[in-house]
């Protein structure tokens, strides 16, 4: 089989006995889990328990410890970095879309840094992704013009720019009122059963789980690893877990 190949039927993501966290301080250890194509995938936890770290080393921010993570059958090191850079898409937890720029603008600056693509094209590209995610008439608008879940939709239509194999979220609901939240859920899930996309989420919103997550990993900081691995609703019900019943019960009430 070829290398491309490989790579196309290969998980989204797979963590292999990860060790994760920084020089001089584990925060995880011995992680193993697979993202599968086409799932919304949840890392879950209470604060401090690692799963933003998780999320950083999955986005090549920072190196895993011990173990292999690979995206897209690809393991990061120097000569697959500038590839897996366009493989993923980032929406960080603010959006951070850049305040000078348009919407618009925005969405087109992955395109004008990473293609070839003429002006004209990139514009068109920019336009039918904002107008996937719902703001089209919004394109022309700075990011301070606009509402905190409109500008968390710019930044996934830029995170989408250049066709990633995964898009990951970073605690796309906080910040924001429960109906925005909850459409910003049904985004999601329409990408997902639109175009096929995968998504990696970091979020610790119930709501927003039990509907939009496949499948999810939870950590715990005080044993410093993962401790369920499996569908939300099947954990929240059966899992002989204290603090996973607890998290998914809202501490029992």
């Amino acid at each position: 089989m070829s290398t491309a190949a490989a790579e196309e039927q290969a998980p989204a993501v797979q963590l292999e006995h990860v060790d994760a966290g920084y020089p001089g301080r584990t925060v995880l250890r011995d992680v193993s889990f697979t993202v599968s194509r086409g799932e919304v995938f949840a890392l879950l936890g209470g604060s401090g328990c690692g799963k933003s770290t998780v999320m950083k080393h999955m986005i090549g921010l920072n190196p895993v410890l011990a173990g292999e993570l690979r995206v897209a059958g690809m393991e990061w090191r120097p000569a697959t970095r500038d590839r897996l850079f366009r493989t993923i898409g980032v929406m960080y937890q603010s959006g951070a879309l850049f305040g000078s720029m348009t919407c618009l603008e925005n969405v087109m600056l992955p395109l004008e840094e990473f293609t070839r693509l003429g002006r004209r094209e990139r514009r068109e590209r920019a336009m039918a992704l904002l107008d996937d995610v719902g703001m089209a008439d919004a394109a022309d608008k700075a990011p301070s013009e606009i509402s905190g879940g409109m500008r968390k939709r710019a930044a996934i239509a830029r995170a989408m720019a250049l066709d990633p194999e995964v898009v990951f979220l970073d605690e796309p609901s906080a910040g924001l009122d429960p109906l925005t939240s909850a459409a910003l859920d049904d985004l999601v899930l329409k990408l997902r059963d639109e175009k096929g996309m995968t998504f990696v989420v970091v979020t610790h919103e119930l709501p927003s789980i039990f509907k939009i997550a496949d499948r999810c990993a939870m950590f715990d900081k005080a044993r410093g690893g993962m401790v369920a691995l499996g569908e939300p609703r099947s954990l929240a019900e059966g899992s002989d877990d204290e603090f996973v019943r607890l998290f998914f019960n809202r501490g029992g009430r």
